[in-house]
């Protein structure tokens, strides 16, 4: 019986499973910025539901999926909060960093208040977090569809980024592609040492990198 204990442990912790829903706002230990590759995230979903950032000509590279309050193990979701949600004008104003203003409500939604911030700071400190991190001039580059080993994305971000260390960023991918960029923050947006279910690199060496449109 402590065996099979001990490995349920070990699987929830490998596996990063949530707590419940509905956790109280304001309670958690570091934020996650997770950085999406647009044209990928185009390729999988976007496309198909004609979202305006998939169009030729946008120039779209990553993207804020978004900034997530995480416990050292696990994450808050759809916290109780006594915040109100942001209004239309708000949300369309993070379409920029979101790369729409769908993403940026979702975000708010399951995420934004966990942070125990008022929708217009939630915003606000989801922008600085995206603004404070240096994209390599590489990426608005790539004219034509790539294959890449995942680790030479996140040494890009670490090159661009000199005070990064690789214990504070992980990359992923999906449907052998590479997905999102997520970089471990402090509650005052400075990097740290990500928690053990965040730490979970894409080992591909031949991860799709499609060309940015």
């Amino acid at each position: 019986m402590q065996a099979l204990v001990s490995w349920v442990a070990a699987f929830c912790l490998a596996a990063g499973i949530a707590a419940a829903e509905g956790e109280r706002a304001g309670e958690f230990d570091y934020f996650v910025m997770s950085l999406s590759w647009s044209p990928n995230w185009c390729a999988v979903e976007g496309d198909s539901r004609r979202d305006p950032q998939c169009d030729r000509g946008t120039g779209t590279t990553f993207v804020l999926h978004g900034l997530w309050p995480q416990y050292e193990n696990g994450w808050p979701s759809y916290c109780r909060t006594t915040e109100r949600d942001p209004s239309r004008s708000e949300t369309a104003a993070m379409a920029d960093v979101f790369g729409g203003a769908g993403a940026a409500f979702y975000q708010w939604k399951k995420h934004g208040r966990c942070a125990g911030l008022s929708a217009r700071d939630y915003y606000a400190l989801a922008r600085k977090a995206f603004e404070s991190i240096r994209i390599s001039d590489v990426f608005p580059r790539i004219n034509k569809n790539l294959k890449v080993p995942a680790e030479v994305i996140e040494g890009a971000f670490l090159e661009s980024n000199p005070g990064l260390r690789r214990d504070q960023i992980t990359v992923t991918c999906r449907a052998g592609m590479i997905q999102e960029v997520r970089l471990c923050l402090t509650k005052d947006l400075k990097p740290r040492r990500c928690g053990a279910d965040t730490l979970r690199d894409c080992t591909l060496k031949d991860a799709v990198l499609e060309a940015v449109r």
